[in-house]
C-alpha cells in the first residue's frame, strides 16, 4: 500500500497582494481551508506549513485532521517552507505531494490522479502540466527527498521538476496557471457568477 503525504505550503506573506491570500474566501471558505479539505479527501497524511499570520491561518484549519508546522523562516521563500514540511513527514511515506492554496483549479480528483499515476508508473516525479509548463501540485518520490532538502530556501520545486525531464510524468491540469497574486485576481475570484 503506497502512502503519499500531502504538504500544503501556506506560509507566504502574499507581498504582491498586500494581505494573506490564505485567508481570502472563495465560495464561503478560506483558500487555506478549501485546499486542506481537498488534500484530506485525497490522503490521510496532510501537513500544512504556516508562517505569515500563522495564528489566523491556523485558526482556519480547526477541526481538520492536519498537522500544522511553523516555519519561522517563511520570508526566505517557498523552499524554506518545503524544507519545514519535509522534516516532519512520517518515515514510512513513499512520496510527498506539494500543493499551494491559491490554485483554484486543483480539486480532490486532480490530487488523486497525481497519486494514482505515481502508484502506476513509479515515476520519481509526477507533475501537473498547464500553460506549456510543469509545476505544482507535484508529487516527489522518497528517493528525491534529499534533492528537495538541498533546494535553496529562496527557490521552489519547479527547478527540480525541470532538472531532468526524463524523470517526470505529467498529469494535465487545465487552468492550473490561474492563481491569486493581485487585487485583480481577488476581484475575479469573488465575482458573482464566476464559473469553476
Amino acid at each position: 500500500m503506497t502512502t503519499v503525504a500531502i504538504v500544503l505550503l501556506a506560509a507566504g506573506g502574499s507581498s504582491r497582494l498586500g494581505q494573506p491570500k490564505q485567508l481570502l474566501r472563495h465560495e464561503g471558505t478560506s483558500l487555506v481551508r478549501r485546499a486542506a479539505e481537498r488534500a484530506l479527501a485525497a490522503s490521510p497524511v496532510v501537513t500544512v506549513v504556516l508562517g505569515a499570520k500563522r495564528d489566523e491561518v491556523g485558526a482556519e484549519l480547526r477541526g481538520l485532521a492536519v498537522r500544522c508546522v511553523d516555519n519561522p523562516g517563511w520570508a526566505l521563500g517557498q523552499g524554506s517552507s518545503l524544507h519545514a514540511g519535509l522534516r516532519v513527514l512520517p518515515p514510512d511515506v513513499d512520496g510527498a505531494l506539494l500543493m499551494l492554496c491559491d490554485q483554484l483549479r486543483v480539486d480532490t480528483d486532480h490530487l488523486r490522479s497525481l497519486i494514482a499515476t505515481f502508484e502506476r508508473t513509479h515515476a520519481p516525479i509526477v507533475a501537473s502540466a498547464y500553460a506549456g509548463t510543469r509545476g505544482v501540485p507535484a508529487l516527489f518520490s522518497r528517493a528525491l527527498f534529499p534533492e528537495l532538502a538541498a533546494l535553496e530556501p529562496t527557490g521552489g520545486a519547479r527547478g527540480l521538476i525541470a532538472r531532468d525531464p526524463s524523470r517526470v510524468v505529467e498529469v494535465p491540469l487545465p487552468g492550473g496557471e490561474e492563481d491569486v497574486d493581485t487585487a485583480e485576481d481577488v476581484l475575479r475570484l469573488t465575482r458573482p457568477g464566476r464559473d469553476g
